[in-house]
């Protein structure tokens, strides 16, 4: 019988949500782990590039006074909090995975900041990085049927993804060792849905 969740690694894209450094260890608002996994992810971005697949890095920003925001942060944004804020060092990938800054304007327009190749920095206003943006078409166009998920806070937004990944039919892998705030009932919620759990290593080796 066909197995309609292994992924083909032939036609993957890897998708790093939310890596910035607001959300470092000495950021504004630290993840924990985040910083910890950033070894791991550099090895996911130098095998997706040597292997010239796709690759996109999703991005929070949160425009000071804004209501443009999750519910979780909305009164916090529109009180003027600093976190992620467009222009700021805070909103800036980390020079291990991209030093290139981030066009903050297009961004928020809802375009598609493209940085290399195959590679792209898009923004997402909320949890998933599906909802209200060009992922999907853009996975379509570049031929992606597997998505490789790492990345920031595991039971919020790559969770979200990964959920909203496979509702579209995509095959889905999340990189177990590349992801902050793992724990073992998240990772079986995802186990149960179909998502395909790996090291980053092991990744890495298949492509």
């Amino acid at each position: 019988m066909p197995d309609y969740t292994e992924p083909h690694w032939q036609s993957a894209a890897l998708v790093i949500i939310d890596v910035q450094r607001d959300f470092l260890d000495d950021g504004v608002m630290p993840v924990a782990g985040t910083s910890g996994v950033l070894p791991e992810l550099a090895r996911l971005v130098t095998a997706f590039r040597a292997a010239s697949l796709p690759i996109c890095h999703v991005v929070r920003l949160y425009v000071p006074g804004g209501s443009d925001v999750d519910l979780l942060r909305r009164a916090q944004i529109e009180g003027g909090a600093h976190i992620a804020a467009p222009g700021s060092a805070g909103a800036e990938l980390p020079v291990e995975l991209l030093d290139v800054p981030l066009d903050t304007e297009a961004l928020l327009r809802g375009e598609l900041q493209q940085v290399g190749p195959r590679e792209i920095i898009m923004f997402k206003p909320r949890w998933s990085a599906f909802h209200r943006t060009h992922l999907q078409e853009w996975l379509e166009q570049n031929g992606c049927d597997t998505v490789v998920v790492a990345g920031c806070n595991l039971p919020n937004c790559p969770r979200a993804t990964l959920f909203d990944a496979s509702e579209r039919d995509f095959r889905a892998v999340l990189a177990t060792d590349a992801v902050s705030q793992v724990t073992a009932e998240r990772l079986g919620d995802l186990a149960r849905i179909g998502v395909k759990l790996m090291a980053a290593k092991d990744i890495a080796a298949e492509l």
